[in-house]
């Protein structure tokens, strides 16, 4: 069984003046951050908006997806609160032939390992035909994957659970499983993960950053030392300074009217934020005009 690696970006939802998800400007979003070097990309994620989005209109972009050039590069967010509606989002994807999710544990209740195996369970046992990248985001859902855990999960179903996706950090400078893929959450980390024999990164800033993200990983697979890994880092601490959706909401919309809407309660930056921004990215060189948009 191949392993997911490689640079893959969480992709924005493009929406239209009403709020709609825009089916086809977010497939031409996520087909141009490969076509900028990612490996491939994760759908609906948190910088999609996932929780934001009704399940109707992600079964629309499913069916619609599934005819993009990329076809096979795409990882499908299916993790909410509802385990039916979960089980039924990726019943729907697995019978249009995508197989690798992203999942992040429900919200809002605590709970710990054990209900975190059960659940991974329960889905595993409907769907036996995927691949499942854990998400490990405590900020957002409020428990943190353990080391244990994952061991655990990856020895009850070790053809299922194939990998996971690190946002709080703890786990992808000790966690060593054969043939297992982690992918730590920021471009920062990129460097010294793949240095530790992880698999590559997912990332929201690679909505921006793909090509220098790209280059770094290739230098490393290649034995060069990494002359723009210093920059790649400099401009994810950058966008770190403000929420990460609408700090590249904000940057898009300069070229692509398109990315000017935003569910509520996201916003754009404020002016003030929206000036320090471009600021500090001129400050480094970097601005997005090469980039394509939807």
């Amino acid at each position: 069984m191949s392993k997911i690696k490689g640079i893959y970006a969480a992709s924005l939802s493009i929406l239209d003046n009403n709020l709609a998800l825009n089916v086809d400007k977010t497939i031409k979003h996520a087909e141009n951050l490969i076509d900028l070097g990612c490996h491939g990309v994760a759908i609906f994620g948190s910088t999609g908006q996932a929780q934001l989005i009704s399940v109707s209109e992600k079964i629309q972009f499913i069916n619609k997806l599934v005819k993009s050039k990329y076809q096979d590069r795409y990882i499908i967010g299916t993790g909410l609160n509802s385990l039916s509606e979960t089980v039924n989002l990726m019943k729907i994807s697995t019978s249009l032939n995508f197989k690798e999710f992203l999942i992040m544990p429900p919200a809002y209740y605590k709970y710990g390992d054990e209900e975190v195996i059960n659940y991974y369970s329960k889905i595993v046992e409907q769907i036996n035909d995927c691949k499942i990248i854990l998400y490990n985001f405590e900020k957002l859902c409020g428990y943190k994957f353990s080391i244990e855990c994952v061991e655990k999960l990856v020895k009850k179903f070790p053809n299922q659970i194939v990998g996971v996706k690190d946002s709080s950090y703890n786990l992808f400078e000790q966690l060593k499983i054969k043939n297992f893929s982690v992918l730590p959450g920021s471009e920062s980390k990129l460097l010294k993960s793949l240095k530790l024999g992880c698999s590559g990164i997912i990332t929201a800033t690679c909505n921006v950053t793909a090509p220098l993200a790209r280059q770094v990983y290739d230098d490393y697979k290649k034995g060069k030392d990494s002359i723009i890994n210093e920059k790649l880092c400099a401009v994810r601490k950058v966008f770190e300074q403000f929420n990460l959706i609408s700090a590249l909401h904000t940057l898009l919309s300069q070229k692509d009217s398109a990315y000017n809407n935003v569910l509520p309660t996201l916003s754009l930056l404020s002016e003030n934020n929206k000036k320090k921004l471009f600021e500090e990215l001129d400050k480094l060189d970097f601005n997005i005009n090469n980039l394509n948009t939807a």
